[in-house]
């Protein structure tokens, strides 16, 4: 089982800023993920939450039960700490997916919190970024 997490704000994909992170919704890229997943045999289980104490609990129901984690974690990339924690005691692989490049946007964003407990990051692919995760971590899980 494979847990893909979508953090806050993400729900508007496809109306919110469709120049930075495309015209695609948070739907068409689940279905993109679920698909990628069945083609290599894996089930892929989506949360999505504004509050990251649910993406926390996410997590936490995800240890022993899954054999990985991919995160798009939208803002709480770059000061979710709980996250960052709940991440670190997952015993698998944890992706951290980015539709945009954060490092080529404001300074800001350049700091990620998720990325020292990630196995991997895939930024600015847009919505390809979603098989793009799943293909890596079929590829690891082999």
């Amino acid at each position: 089982m494979v847990l893909l997490l979508s953090g806050p704000n993400l729900n508007l994909l496809g109306e919110r800023e469709p120049e930075v992170y495309g015209t695609e919704t948070l739907d068409d890229h689940v279905r993109t993920a679920r698909t990628t997943a069945a083609d290599h045999g894996l089930e892929l289980e989506h949360v999505q939450s504004n509050h990251e104490g649910e993406l926390v609990d996410a997590v936490q129901r995800a240890r022993g039960r899954c054999a990985a984690i991919i995160v798009n974690a939208a803002a709480l990339t770059h000061y979710g700490w709980s996250l960052h924690d709940a991440l670190a005691s997952f015993d698998g692989i944890v992706v951290e997916l980015h539709l945009s490049n954060p490092n080529a946007r404001e300074p800001w964003r350049n700091i990620s919190v998720i990325a020292p407990v990630a196995t991997g990051c895939i930024v600015g692919f847009r919505g390809q970024g979603y098989a793009l995760a799943v293909e890596a971590v079929a590829r690891l899980l082999k």
